[in-house]
């Protein structure tokens, strides 16, 4: 049987808390919206798998992981999709810093159905109203806050709590993995 998963970037811990206020200071206001229970996050991708594919993505994901690099991002603005997605928005160097490591992952997994992201953005609400929206944007007005992306994670989705939850994290060791047993004879 297949499980739905998905790999995202956690921000730090701090940026997790101040996202899960941010929620619910905009909850008070506009009542229940989608991912307002979901921890802060920025997807990569979500696919469905059996538990024989899944040992694969894992075995890539390490690998892959493995290679990259820590680096900042710089979360600055806010901004919103037209379908009702209201985020945070990465500064430009932190968008092309993150862009490759999510292009990277999403072209090494050769899986049926991959929903790929591929604009970085941590999400605070999805499929607002226009008004909704337009609250989000009076209560949200200045945001500057940084974390080191160190690590992937894998997360699963949870059917009773209707939430992914991490199974795995996959850490950025900075071990260049292209080109250097070809140089070596």
């Amino acid at each position: 049987m297949e499980a739905h998963y998905s790999v995202a970037i956690y921000p730090s811990e701090k940026v997790i808390a101040l996202v899960k206020g941010m929620k619910a200071t905009l909850a008070e206001k506009v009542g229940w919206f989608h991912s307002r229970n979901s921890v802060a996050h920025i997807t990569i991708c979500e696919f469905k798998v059996s538990d024989t594919v899944l040992e694969k993505v894992k075995q890539q994901l390490a690998r892959l992981c493995d290679g990259f690099e820590p680096t900042e991002v710089i979360l600055n603005r806010f901004d919103s999709y037209p379908n009702g997605a209201f985020f945070i928005a990465p500064d430009a160097v932190s968008k092309n810093n993150l862009k490759p490591i999510m292009k990277r992952i999403n072209d090494t997994l050769l899986i049926k159905n991959l929903h790929k992201s591929d604009d970085p953005h941590l999400s605070i609400a999805r499929k607002l109203s226009a008004e909704q929206l337009n609250v989000a944007y009076q209560i949200f007005t200045l945001i500057d806050v940084s974390f080191i992306a160190e690590s992937v994670v894998l997360r699963k989705f949870n059917e009773t709590i209707k939430q992914f939850e991490v199974t795995d994290t996959f850490l950025f060791n900075s071990n260049p993995t292209d080109g250097i047993q070809g140089t070596l004879f």
